[in-house]
């Protein structure tokens, strides 16, 4: 599944693992361990290019500045405006190919009166800010401050109501328990954990031994008339079915699908595989 809406960005070529992209007017250059296949062309020739991710063998990397170009800009995808930049591990701090889910999820709160939506491992909030620009209320939840930070400045950015967001700097794991505790109840959850990850405790998190048990102690937040959970995976060789198969085992009766995210590229009519999804959805009463 994949969002063709984008104008502000643009994956332009692929291969030899790494992908091209146009952020606004930056081209950057960043590995991706999916593009397997040979690029069309030197990659790193391309004319316009401003800055290469390049790792290091002893892990991590490093960006390498080509052609000047500001410290951060923004890109806008619809009603909503995000701030990006070159970030640690080749991150820009926002993942295009989540637009799809912010349009799914968009779609399903559409006429609901304020419903409340729980983000895990929000990062910078572009599901949260999309979801509150369409009048959820929403709890975003992640470990590092800077993240939630972000987040505040890309709600400011795409003009969200000042209601519309809570910001919790907190190991999610935690925080669920503290609000099964105090018998709060949302409408909708959205999980887009990574493969690994640490707590603002140094808790360990990797997601094949964490996250049916977060799911299932996620479920019971869950309100009497819930509207969808969704849950991202980035983790490579994971499959829609796994999520899908978590979804049916821990969430009550309702409607469950899975599948592949995927960017459109520009270059000889492929897709790039980003992760997948699986949502599940309530039976309206």
């Amino acid at each position: 599944m994949k969002t063709v809406k984008w104008t502000d960005y643009e994956i332009i070529a692929t291969g030899g693992g790494e992908k091209l992209e146009r952020w606004g007017n930056v081209i950057l250059l960043r590995p991706d361990p999916q593009a397997i296949w040979d690029a069309p062309f030197d990659l790193s020739s391309y004319g316009g290019l401003n800055a290469r991710y390049i790792r290091s063998r002893s892990g991590g990397g490093r960006w390498e500045t080509l052609r000047p170009f500001p410290p951060e800009w923004r890109v806008s995808y619809g009603d909503l405006t995000f701030l990006v930049r070159p970030m640690g591990f080749k991150h820009t701090g926002l993942f295009p190919e989540q637009a799809v889910n912010w349009d799914i999820m968009r779609g399903i709160i559409k006429g609901r009166e304020r419903p409340k939506v729980l983000n895990l491992f929000g990062y910078t909030g572009g599901a949260s800010v999309a979801l509150a620009k369409a009048g959820a209320r929403v709890t975003h939840v992640d470990a590092a401050k800077n993240m939630v930070d972000r987040c505040r400045q890309n709600a400011a950015l795409s003009g969200c109501p000042e209601d519309g967001i809570r910001y919790i700097v907190d190991d999610c794991a935690k925080f669920v328990a503290r609000e099964l505790r105090r018998g709060n109840k949302y409408d909708a959850v959205l999980m887009d954990p990574p493969s690994y990850g640490r707590g603002p405790g140094g808790e360990m998190w990797r997601l094949e031994d964490n996250i049916c048990a977060l799911a299932e102690q996620t479920a019971a937040l869950l309100s009497d008339q819930p509207l969808f959970f969704l849950i991202n995976s980035y983790t490579t060789g994971l499959q829609p079915t796994v999520l899908e198969n978590i979804l049916k085992i821990y969430m009550p009766a309702g409607d469950v699908t899975a599948y592949e995210v995927t960017l459109p590229t520009s270059d000889r009519g492929i897709e790039l595989p980003c992760g997948c999804s699986g949502l599940w959805q309530g039976k309206r009463k």
